[in-house]
């Protein structure tokens, strides 16, 4: 196919056509990012032959340059090649859609049971496993993000950094201007500013409205860089350090929500944006936190060929990497002192680590397992 979308406008055919593909692929797309490439790849490139692998892969490429849900963004992408304008709005959001639907039944079922002791068990044995998904992806994106003694440098300051107290924003622009520095790109002058920058990202709000809510998320949609994992640092900072709108639980049970249905994990914002604000919270979050990823995709592709040949742009993103993958790091250090309570909690834990680099068991099989173990008694009932 053209590597450029029609300028005809896209006919009802191809629109559905797009609506269909992307809705089914919503719906089956469990396991992160990496399992839904590999079903995006099968599914346009194999089976229907909309673009070449090579194509494919550019697409890959052009949306991890850019912040946001990577899957998301190919998807987008994907939509925008095949039918133009009105194809990236209804391929994005058939793919998000499913996995938001069924994120706001869970809140829902969440906020009514949560708190009954039968389901708080559950909860309570569904956390240790979380803990031990977030650090298996950790482990497993390490080669990727740290290729050099330059980026693990990068990658424990950052973590020493956000210790101290700095904010995810301040650490993750600090890398990309380190990795510059280093490569003989940037003066080290300009990381002072970022250094003693205050921590966090916002001062606490007085209360939780839609508008505020929609900001919050459009903030931390455009910043996530890397792994959709790192989102979990941003939303502490934001959330619950910052903002105080939320509780280390819960927050650990808005991942666990997100890695149990398929999808984008960025849906974890509509699990918490109905606990805030109910099903008009859920819709806000979801679109604040996702029309960051449109706008990317929108303005990025003329700009991407000359990104990947910046020498510059390259030292930044790969700080940015290493600093990401530091982020995610800490989230496992923090979510662990709250998940991890006794005995049965760090077994439970380490033997999902186990089971998850032995096997190739989905992680959302892990997480019924936990909740089973949970019922029974094992996590921090």
């Amino acid at each position: 196919m053209s590597d450029e979308p029609s300028r005809a406008a896209p006919g009802p055919r191809v629109l559905g056509e797009l609506l269909r593909v992307f809705l089914r692929l919503g719906l089956v797309s469990f396991g992160g990012p990496a399992a839904h490439l590999a079903l995006m790849e099968e599914e346009l490139v194999r089976r229907r032959r909309w673009l070449t692998h090579e194509r494919f892969m550019d697409l890959v490429s052009a949306a991890n340059l850019v912040p946001g849900p990577n899957s998301t963004e190919v998807a987008i992408h994907v939509g925008w090649l095949r039918g133009g304008w009105p194809g990236l709005v209804v391929a994005g959001c058939a793919f998000i859609l499913p996995a938001a639907v069924l994120v706001s039944v869970l809140a829902v079922v969440y906020v009514r049971y949560g708190s009954v002791p039968a389901a708080r068990g559950m909860l309570g044995g569904i956390e240790p496993v979380v803990v031990a998904i977030v650090a298996h992806a950790a482990w497993k994106l390490a080669r990727a993000a740290i290729r050099s003694p330059s980026q693990a440098a990068v990658a424990v300051l950052t973590i020493v950094a956000v210790l101290g107290g700095a904010g995810p924003l301040s650490v993750l622009i600090a890398a990309g201007l380190l990795g510059m520095m280093l490569r003989g790109r940037a003066r080290p002058t300009t990381l002072v500013p970022l250094l003693v920058a205050p921590p966090g990202l916002a001062a606490p709000a007085a209360g939780i409205g839609l508008m505020p809510l929609f900001l919050v998320f459009v903030k931390i949609g455009s910043l996530i860089y890397g792994s959709g994992y790192v989102l979990l640092a941003f939303l502490r900072s934001e959330l619950v350090e910052a903002r105080g709108w939320l509780d280390s639980t819960q927050l650990i049970d808005a991942v666990a929500v997100g890695q149990l249905t398929p999808g984008p994990l960025f849906t974890t914002a509509t699990f918490i944006g109905y606990l805030l604000a109910g099903l008009p919270g859920a819709v806000v979050a979801t679109v604040g936190i996702f029309l960051p990823a449109f706008v990317f995709v929108a303005v990025s592709g003329p700009l991407v060929p000359r990104l990947r040949r910046s020498a510059s742009a390259s030292a930044f993103l790969d700080g940015v990497n290493a600093a990401s993958w530091a982020l995610i790091v800490v989230v496992v250090g923090e979510l662990g002192r709250e998940a991890i309570v006794d005995l049965p909690t760090l077994v439970l834990t380490l033997g999902t680590a186990v089971g998850l680099v032995t096997t190739r068991i989905n992680s959302a099989w892990w997480i019924a397992a936990g909740a089973l173990l949970g019922w029974l008694g094992v996590g921090n009932t």
